[in-house]
């Protein structure tokens, strides 16, 4: 593998995009793709296909035989708000292989006795996303209800291009919430990107239930995403 090749790698990978090393095994050449850039047309596919699976694995095409070694940031769920919906999403997100974190200023909410084992910060959203920025691998999930709490991770999930953004609410209270992000700046386009009311349309009544919606939403959304 080139030195350069080796460099871009390394970087991608750090800056939490997918990357991919495209070798052609007849020749022996390397050639690194990130997910984004213009590549030929009869590659396409394969390469669309590679970044939304995250597997490896060889292609042929046109007589060619290349092998695809990608390499995908592990997609991660930050929640804003220790509620019940939150402590049934946890387990479900880890056993479909999501990292988790939740945030909450409430410290009655944000208990250790609540969330075992789990990435738990008693904290302002804030304060927290400067430590540890949204990026597009990245799932927001805003389910205080309250928009001193939830209006700022949206707005930030917003500008990083996060794969998912939902907010739990009555379509009343998305009204409202389109009217502040409205006042910030965003587009129509931009806010349409929240899934609200939160998670797939199944009908969904318990925090048990509606945690279920929420992945469901968000496997969606990171398996369909636009590379």
């Amino acid at each position: 593998m080139r030195i350069e090749d080796l460099k871009r790698l390394n970087e991608e990978r750090v800056a939490r995009r997918s990357v991919l090393l495209m070798t052609d095994l007849g020749s022996g050449e390397g050639h690194v793709i990130a997910e984004g850039d213009t590549v030929d047309p009869l590659l396409q596919d394969a390469v669309e296909k590679a970044f939304r699976s995250g597997k490896s694995g060889l292609v042929e095409i046109d007589q060619l035989k290349l092998f695809l070694n990608v390499q995908v940031p592990p997609p991660r769920i930050v929640v804003i708000g220790a509620v019940h919906i939150s402590q049934a999403l946890a387990p479900i997100a880890k056993i479909a292989g999501y990292d988790v974190r939740i945030i909450d200023p409430r410290t009655a909410f944000a208990t250790e006795e609540r969330f075992a084992g789990i990435d738990l910060v008693a904290d302002w959203p804030e304060d927290v996303l400067k430590e540890r920025p949204l990026d597009a691998f990245t799932a927001l999930v805003a389910v205080t209800h309250d928009p001193k709490i939830d209006d700022f991770p949206i707005a930030e999930a917003l500008r990083t291009g996060c794969f998912y953004v939902g907010a739990l609410g009555s379509r009343k209270t998305h009204a409202k919430r389109v009217e502040r992000l409205q006042s910030l700046g965003f587009s129509d386009q931009e806010i349409a990107r929240i899934d609200a009311p939160i998670g797939l349309d199944i009908g969904a009544q318990s925090p048990a239930e509606i945690a279920v919606a929420v992945m469901g939403a968000i496997i969606k959304a990171f398996r369909t995403r636009p590379v």
